[in-house]
């Protein structure tokens, strides 16, 4: 396993990295699903091929008030409402009637971040100006575009159970070598267009304790690890997280430098707060750590991130 707490990198670095794992231009100037332009029709038929089983697992948390935004700065948990309560009125031949609103941030839960929810130097994804992101949300690049498009192989990686811990610490900097070790041991490959789930078991930590110290400090991936998910060109990259990346950042000042890398110039579909936990005993139980992964975001127009439900078939 790495150090718990790398060198720190200059901040100069990020530019540098940058221009290495940029795909602006890659599939056109008016791209706005970036890494998912990997997912091919061929792909997704291969992947609906893995199910073998028909077991489904669920990977999002519950939409309710005891959801993990304990003490968070901007978000909060979802808050469900009714609005008519079921009473029998014989005028509607005894027919009741119920409804609801929820309320929430949009990524408060399990979640997938849009091409425009991190911008740079007042760019996003592609290039494109941050005065495209206004009050009446996202020109370009949200959520909306990619709504169709999430379907392909899953993979999960469990890093915590290769590292022989329940949950790896805050503040963990999951590396290359920590990767490719718990692939080597699943024995699993990756392939182009796939989804990559990384287990670290801090949610489930968290959660059996009020979801304390879940927002704040929290193990995840690397600086070094954004070069090789180009270099495999992943979709989409998912963890049992609040950030996916490490906190505190390996670049100081900088609160988000891997999704700065990720989003604003892979264009990488990015996913937090995935309940890992019972699809990781099932993988570690039958050993096949692939399986069909279906995630959609809401069609949310505008929109800058998005709720999900995602499932893991097998």
């Amino acid at each position: 396993m790495a150090d718990l707490h790398p060198a720190a990198l200059p901040p100069d670095d990020l530019d540098t990295i940058a221009r290495r794992v940029t795909n602006w231009d890659r599939w056109g100037s008016d791209d706005e699903l970036g890494t998912l332009n990997y997912i091919t029709p061929d792909m997704v038929v291969a992947a609906a091929r893995l199910v073998r089983s028909g077991r489904i697992f669920e990977l999002g948390v519950p939409l309710d008030r005891d959801g993990p935004q304990v003490n968070a700065p901007r978000r909060f948990n979802p808050v469900h409402m009714m609005t008519a309560i079921p009473d029998m009125d014989l005028r509607s031949g005894g027919a009741g009637i119920a409804d609801d609103v929820l309320v929430l941030p949009l990524q408060a839960s399990t979640q997938w971040d849009s091409l425009a929810h991190v911008t740079y130097k007042g760019v996003m994804y592609g290039g494109r100006s941050t005065s495209r992101v206004t009050t009446r949300g996202a020109e370009v690049n949200s959520i909306r575009a990619i709504s169709a498009r999430v379907l392909t192989r899953g993979v999960l990686v469990d890093i915590a159970r290769y590292a022989g811990v329940a949950s790896l610490e805050a503040g963990y900097a999951i590396s290359v070598d920590d990767l490719e070790g718990a692939l080597a041991a699943a024995q699993v490959t990756l392939g182009v267009g796939d989804a990559l789930l990384i287990r670290t078991g801090y949610l489930a930590k968290c959660r059996a304790d009020a979801w304390s110290g879940y927002i704040g400090e929290t193990p995840g991936l690397g600086l070094e690890t954004i070069e090789w998910i180009h270099h495999h060109q992943l979709a989409a990259v998912a963890t049992d997280t609040v950030a996916v990346e490490v906190k505190p950042s390996q670049i100081p000042g900088f609160l988000v430098a891997f999704h700065v890398l990720a989003i604003t110039h892979m264009g990488l579909l990015m996913g937090e707060i995935f309940d890992l936990e019972s699809l990781a005993e099932d993988c570690q139980n039958d050993g096949i750590f692939e399986f069909l992964f279906v995630a959609p975001p809401l069609p949310v127009t505008g929109g800058v991130g998005s709720p999900i439900n995602p499932y893991a078939v097998k």
